[in-house]
């Protein structure tokens, strides 16, 4: 990769090369978004192409642009260890981005984003390297990245309630899926954030949200653990998500219309699940 051409870009400022088809200047950049070399794929394709998007560079060829980066959570899927995670993770946070600009510039159909949210939650589902930090190779994160496009779509008109419920329990399925692994990176937070995306529409109402959190509160208890196994590994994620979101519900400043009602639900559960630390009795 002509990595010192791009460098040259970043330091005018991201503006777009005259001296080359935007198609051609795309189609590196995206085979830059796999690349392992964190400067190429974080530090120059990412940001050129997220900085495009914004600066509405591609908003007469959004759907197409958008196309390729989904087709991008194709390529490795199922694979584990491997270099394809990056093009994977970073392909969805330009789809991200794409769907950002489409919404706050009225550009894409209904059909359009609804296409783009199955293949996202499609892909987050079924991926199954959820490494964060990869030593000498930089962030691939996908878990965190696939939160990110999660709460970007939440954000859509074209999502109701039917389907802003749908996009809770992939973070769910997601979250406690036993092949997800202890996520150490900070990606409950991500998802806390995105379900914050979700609540702010103030259209999924608590008889949605109080089994949804149960559910998560169901695989948060430090019990049940073998002697060859720490049942921390398999608790830890959902009890990480639960003071996540209890912590962004209580301090954010733009709180849903559900807060009040939510925090009293996630203040129970947590109770519950830190009967140790917080139940009525306490060691002398």
């Amino acid at each position: 990769m002509p990595t010192g051409y791009w460098r040259s870009v970043v330091q005018r400022g991201l503006e777009v090369p005259s001296d080359r088809p935007l198609d051609d200047l795309t189609a590196e950049l995206t085979a830059m978004l796999g690349s392992p070399d964190p400067e190429q794929r974080d530090g120059i394709a990412y940001p050129a192409l997220a900085t495009w998007v914004e600066r509405g560079v591609y908003d007469d060829l959004l759907p197409g642009l958008g196309d390729g980066m989904a087709a991008g959570l194709t390529v490795g899927l199922g694979e584990e260890g491997t270099d394809s995670v990056f093009r994977r993770a970073f392909s969805v946070l330009v789809l991200a981005e794409c769907l950002d600009r489409g919404t706050s510039e009225h550009l894409l159909t209904s059909g359009k984003v609804l296409q783009w949210g199955d293949q996202i939650a499609t892909w987050y589902l079924r991926e199954r390297d959820t490494r964060g930090y990869v030593t000498g190779k930089g962030w691939a994160h996908a878990v965190a990245h696939g939160a990110d496009a999660i709460g970007v779509l939440a954000t859509s008109p074209h999502l109701a309630a039917n389907e802003l419920t749908v996009l809770l329990d992939v973070l769910a399925d997601r979250l406690l899926a036993r092949d997800t692994g202890l996520l150490t990176s900070g990606e409950p937070d991500r998802m806390a954030t995105a379900t914050m995306r979700v609540l702010r529409r103030n259209v999924v109402g608590l008889k949605v949200l109080e089994p949804w959190v149960n559910r998560i509160a169901a695989a948060a208890h430090h019990l049940g653990g073998t002697e060859d196994r720490d049942p921390y590994l398999d608790a830890g994620n959902a009890q990480a998500f639960l003071r996540a979101l209890y912590l962004q519900l209580s301090l954010a400043p733009d709180p849903p219309q559900v807060r009040p009602d939510l925090i009293l639900v996630l203040v129970d559960v947590l109770r519950q699940t830190n009967p140790h630390y917080l139940g009525s009795h306490h060691p002398g």
